[in-house]
């Protein structure tokens, strides 16, 4: 069986505003696709355009959103249709089965019951090829469809081409001149007589070229007595003409199974850098198909000029530059778990990435928090502090690190004084060493991530001889202690003059704290989770308070949030205590166990959060997706290891939900993971052997896992209950001689 086979691309569509099963999109692209493909099933659902129980398709749309949350830009909606003419969406929408439906990957297909006519779609980088059978050739016709905003299209019937662009987005939080061009190139001849554009209001016009507001086309279609017509769709930035060479370069004269082949071809080289072994097809779907999920962002945007070289739209000076370019994400999400697992998996193309955001900052000033697909600067921190520095601390280079350390040293150091830029509060949070909270909302959540990032520029530092601002930022990276309660045992915001609000709600979210209340933010220490434990007392109490956090009933209180917002819902909705695998800051709270020596507690709760909470299924994750976070989460649980504190060269260990894994990597080595007596009861972690050398430590280095070889857990029914000195325990900053990791 092929590994797509097992990839379910409807896992987590299942979603709603009120409450996320995933908040993803059943995506048809290449991995890391610039122009990504997904069936719009409800335009008026706005961000929430497809549902897997509808049953009526409104088209396919060419979509770049990362998020409902982030909205979607330059899209483009695309429909077959035959019979009489209609150009609106509600009104054109085909009844379909969702059964008879096949979407994966790499194709789709689906039969428009209305129209009598097939779609098919397969994908390449930047572009599309899309093929239709018409059972009724009469009146049959192909529908162009843009979004609000201004738009432009023309449409060639000598040339059998249809051109345009959108300048659709979201916030407008990019140039004047960002538009998605477009050109789509038929197979057969246009009837000139029954085509032509249609205005915001759906109002017909004979006029064969537009422009305004959502101005759109229908193309009536000469089709073949074979009832086939193949549509050849190109996406740009930059030009409609980089769009048509976009075509040529990627699509040419072959025909769409060829581009099905090979879109089909690039997904399982993607998917098999890790084969997994199970007699449960539902773990190897839920594997895949996370896997899948950490392959679409940040998404490729750049394209190739007419000489080969990378050029890309920078939506963060309005012109056209040399270089690579990627988009779509957030990097408060993506630092705990994706980048770290690229990073094992395709350090090259962590490089260009990385070479990406040095060009961001060069193009707009300053590095940047959530681009889409300019700087929407949405949750706290810079924590692409921690993505320079994983990756650096592991060997990743292709990318230009001065650069890199001079825009990260800039928002640690210099005040952008404009709202959105850098480091909010930045002033405030060097003279006083922490974010006052009678001054700044979330000011917990910002000053541990301030801390955290902090720790990961000093890392940065010291690898480039930069000692002095090294000692400097690892300095300011201790203050986290600052906001240590000891009291209540939770961070809490101090007001500037150093004290506290009289009343405190350990149930109550928002205000200081971002997404989460002091259950599910006072831990955010990760560079020092030792440090951490000697504030509550050493580690045999902070076993027991985080024990307490798992027992603790999952309560909550709206506090500063006036409503109930999605995440605090779907905690309650599992009996995990306070632990909100639903959102990020609750990512690494179960392998604090292991970080202090109680290893078993990590393998029992990471074991049952994989089991209970996650499957293939539309409904089959626990939370906001993410970009790939929540899914690199599941890949790094299932093999048994996990990021503990990104920015350290090591991983900690877990409990492997396979019997076997193997890992194909870029150096062209394999890491084979093997767990005997594995099962469902045998959870716990009996022994550990690397190399055939029984390990007595908790974490194992990148070093030793990209050189390959073997590891081999032995699992057990029961605890295994052994006391750990602090050298045995991963890297934390209290106790680490050198506080450099290089």
């Amino acid at each position: 069986m092929k590994l797509l086979d097992f990839v379910n691309p409807l896992q987590g569509t299942a979603s709603v505003m009120k409450f996320s099963n995933g908040n993803t999109l059943p995506l048809i692209t290449r991995p890391f696709g610039m122009a990504a493909w997904s069936p719009q099933t409800d335009e008026a659902g706005e961000r929430w355009f497809f549902h897997p129980s509808h049953r009526s398709l409104q088209g396919i749309r060419l979509t770049h959103q990362p998020s409902p949350w982030m909205a979607d830009y330059g899209h483009l909606l695309l429909m077959p249709q035959s019979g009489p003419l209609y150009l609106s969406p509600f009104d054109w929408a085909s009844s379909f089965r969702p059964e008879e439906t096949i979407i994966r990957p790499d194709y789709y297909r689906v039969r428009l019951l209305r129209y009598r006519a097939t779609l098919e779609l397969a994908p390449t980088v930047r572009c599309a090829v899309i093929r239709i059978r018409f059972e009724e050739r009469d009146g049959a016709r192909f529908l162009v469809s843009p979004f609000e905003g201004d738009s432009s299209i023309q449409i060639d019937s000598a040339a059998r081409l249809v051109t345009g662009f959108t300048r659709a987005n979201s916030e407008n939080l990019v140039p004047g001149n960002f538009a998605q061009y477009f050109a789509i190139s038929f197979d057969c001849d246009m009837k000139e007589g029954q085509s032509g554009t249609f205005d915001k209001d759906f109002a017909p016009s004979e006029s064969t070229a537009a422009s305004g507001n959502r101005v759109g086309a229908y193309v009536g279609l000469e089709v073949p007595e074979s009832g086939y017509v193949q549509a050849r769709v190109a996406t740009s930035f930059i030009s409609v003409e980089q769009a048509l060479l976009n075509m040529k370069n990627e699509i040419g004269e072959r025909g769409f199974d060829e581009v099905r082949m090979e879109a089909a071809e690039q997904w399982e080289t993607t998917l098999g850098k890790i084969q997994v072994e199970d007699e449960d097809d539902e773990k190897l779907k839920t594997f895949y198909t996370s896997l899948y999920r950490t392959s679409l962002f940040p998404r490729v945007w750049y394209e190739y000029d007419n000489r080969g070289n990378q050029v890309h739209y920078s939506a963060f000076s309005g012109n056209v530059e040399s270089g690579p370019m990627y988009s779509d994400n957030g990097f408060w999400d993506t630092f705990r778990t994706e980048y770290p697992l690229l990073s094992i998996l395709s350090p090259t193309l962590v490089g260009e990435m990385l070479q990406a955001w040095v060009n961001v900052y060069k193009e707009g000033g300053w590095m940047p928090k959530w681009v889409s697909p300019g700087e929407r600067s949405l949750m706290p921190g810079t924590l692409i502090d921690a993505v320079f520095a994983d990756a650096y601390v592991k060997g990743v280079r292709g990318f230009d690190v001065e650069a890199a350390y001079e825009g990260l040293k800039k928002h640690a150091t210099v005040d952008s004084g404009k709202e959105g830029i850098g480091r909010k509060g930045l002033a405030d949070y060097v003279k006083y060493g922490f974010m006052p909270s009678d001054k700044y909302h979330e000011s917990v959540s910002n000053a541990l991530d301030y801390y955290y990032g902090d720790f990961c520029i000093a890392q940065l530092a010291d690898g480039l001889g930069k000692h002095e601002e090294s000692g400097q930022m690892l300095e300011r990276s201790k203050n986290y202690a600052r906001l240590y309660d000891p009291q209540t045992g939770f961070m809490r915001g101090l007001k500037a003059d150093g004290s506290r609000e009289d009343e405190f709600d350990p149930f109550a979210w928002g205000g200081d704290y971002c997404e989460g209340g002091p259950w599910q933010t006072s831990w955010a220490v990760q560079h020092d989770l030792l440090g951490l434990a000697k504030l509550m007392g050493g580690r045999e109490k902070m076993y027991d308070r985080l024990l307490e956090l798992f027992a603790t009933p999952p309560h909550f209180r709206i506090g500063s949030y006036s409503f109930e917002i999605h995440e605090m819902s779907e905690m309650a909705a599992v009996d995990f205590g306070q632990f909100a695998i639903s959102n990020q800051p609750s990512f690494h709270i179960p392998y604090i166990f292991t970080a202090i020596g109680y290893p078993s507690e990590t393998q029992y709760w990471v074991r049952k959060t994989m089991e209970e909470l996650f499957s293939s299924h539309p409904d089959g994750l626990p939370g906001d997706e993410d970009n790939g976070s929540m899914s690199a989460w599941y890949i790094f649980g299932a093999l048994g290891i996990y990021p503990l504190s990104p920015g350290t060269p090591e991983y900690v260990w877990g409990s492997p939900l396979f019997k076997k894994a193997v890992l194909t990597l870029e150096n062209g080595v394999q890491l084979t993971i093997e767990s005997e007596n594995n099962n469902a009861e045998n959870v716990y972690v009996h022994a550990i052997y690397v190399n055939d050398e029984l390990q007595d430590g908790l974490s194992i280095p990148h070093e030793t896992l990209i050189g390959g070889g073997t590891i081999r857990f032995v699992m057990t029914d029961r605890p295994v209950i052994k006391e750990y000195a602090e050298e045995q325990l991963p890297f934390s900053l209290s106790s680490c001689k050198k506080e450099s990791l290089l």
